[in-house]
């Protein structure tokens, strides 16, 4: 790479009197093999009055080399150089660098060339020759403002589409209830993606009532974040609820739900946790199936206590034996069940994370609110305590479910 160009005495203004975009000098890389022409270029920008400056380059292989180590504000390219031509120049600067701004410089003779240009990614051509300073200065602020405005619109599309495919995992993944008529429980549900416009999560959750009145209840999260773990918590969420229907209950359904996620995730290390409840129409209690996942609190009567039924592994880990597990439970109280989100995040307190001693103190301060308000407050307080540390990290699935009082 050649030094850049000494600067032209004539015609130059006090640097401290002159102002660019941003309020800052600009660089430009000239591509250029004929040191008339650039010394021409150098000259229209020193008359232009323009806070520029230009270095030069012979050669692409120079310019590419330069830009391995430098990112000017804008290119000015000749389509025709020793070791390349016409598009193929375009093209290997574009693949140097696809957020630059390049204006092409053409001949007389070759113009249209200028205009293939601009429609195969440049922001402007210029006609050698035909260039007065005025109209260069412009060429190059309008470029560097085309390609800025051109990515944004980039981005904004891109962000749209992945609120667009959040929002389509969001309902797959948060489904709407499948209950009878007088379903004899009371549910509510929530689910928190951890921040805006990040990918989703694979926290699930769903709830059926058989024709038999007994209601299942289940909550999951896949490990990891992304498209892939979303749609992987969106196929064992409408699994469960097929196999469910199907008649499957417990550990065969457990087991099948292996099988899928084994089938369908991504990699071998991909694995899930799940809670499944079955709760019968009568009675003081309710059967659990726990594959890896958290406890659940139970809350009512002005308490909340920690209750973890025991589990077996987490469904993609071992083949493991999931058994059904008798859980008392008593009247007016409600089971909450919930993902790790809700208590990997900090505490408040340095670098503490909450935790389940935690998440426990904390829901024992919001005991005396009624079941809805009682989940709000949880997630509330969760996501206030973490903060100072960028907020919640990990999405959040809520599920409470009461029996309706008769």
């Amino acid at each position: 790479m050649r030094a850049p160009l000494e600067p032209y005495t004539k015609s130059v203004p006090d640097p401290a009197t002159v102002r660019t975009a941003g309020g800052r000098r600009l660089s430009v890389l000239l591509v250029e093999d004929d040191r008339g022409d650039a010394l021409l270029v150098e000259e229209l920008i020193a008359d232009a009055a323009a806070d520029i400056d230009c270095a030069w380059a012979q050669s692409l292989s120079e310019a590419e080399r330069e830009l391995s180590v430098t990112r000017p504000d804008c290119v000015l390219l000749d389509l025709n150089l020793p070791d390349a031509d016409g598009m193929a120049a375009l093209e290997r600067i574009r693949n140097a660098d696809a957020n630059l701004p390049i204006v092409v410089l053409t001949g007389f003779s070759d113009e249209h060339f200028g205009v293939s240009a601009v429609a195969s990614g440049a922001q402007d051509y210029l006609v050698k020759g035909r260039v007065e300073p005025e109209m260069l200065r412009r060429a190059v602020l309008y470029a560097i403002e085309r390609k800025r405005a051109e990515i944004t619109a980039v981005e904004l599309h891109a962000s749209q589409l992945r609120a667009m495919e959040n929002a389509r995992l969001e309902r797959g993944l948060s489904p709407s209830p499948l209950l009878l008529d007088n379903p004899g429980v009371d549910i509510t549900a929530r689910y928190v993606p951890s921040r805006e416009n990040t990918l989703l999560g694979g926290d699930f959750y769903d709830f059926v009532q058989t024709p038999d009145r007994t209601v299942h209840v289940m909550i999951g999260d896949v490990a990891g974040h992304g498209p892939d773990e979303a749609a992987l918590g969106v196929a064992l969420r409408i699994a469960w609820r097929a196999l469910t229907f199907a008649g499957l209950r417990g550990p065969d359904r457990m087991r099948g739900l292996d099988r899928i996620l084994r089938t369908e995730r991504a990699g071998k290390g991909i694995f899930a946790t799940v809670l499944s409840l079955a709760i019968p129409p009568e009675g003081p209690g309710f059967r659990a199936v726990r594959a890896g996942h958290p406890g659940m609190l139970l809350h009512g009567h002005g308490s909340v206590e920690w209750l973890e039924p025991p589990g077996g592994p987490a469904l993609g880990l071992n083949s493991g034996d999931w058994d059904y597990h008798h859980v008392d439970w008593p009247a007016g109280t409600g089971l909450v069940l919930l993902t790790d989100g809700l208590f990997e995040g900090h505490s408040g307190r340095g670098n503490e994370r909450l935790g389940e001693d935690g998440l426990l103190e904390l829901a024992r301060e919001h005991a005396a609110l009624p079941g809805a308000e009682f989940v709000d407050a949880l997630i509330e307080e969760a996501a206030r305590r973490a903060g100072a540390h960028g907020g919640l990290t990990d999405d959040i699935a809520v599920v409470r479910v009461e029996r309706s009082a008769r």
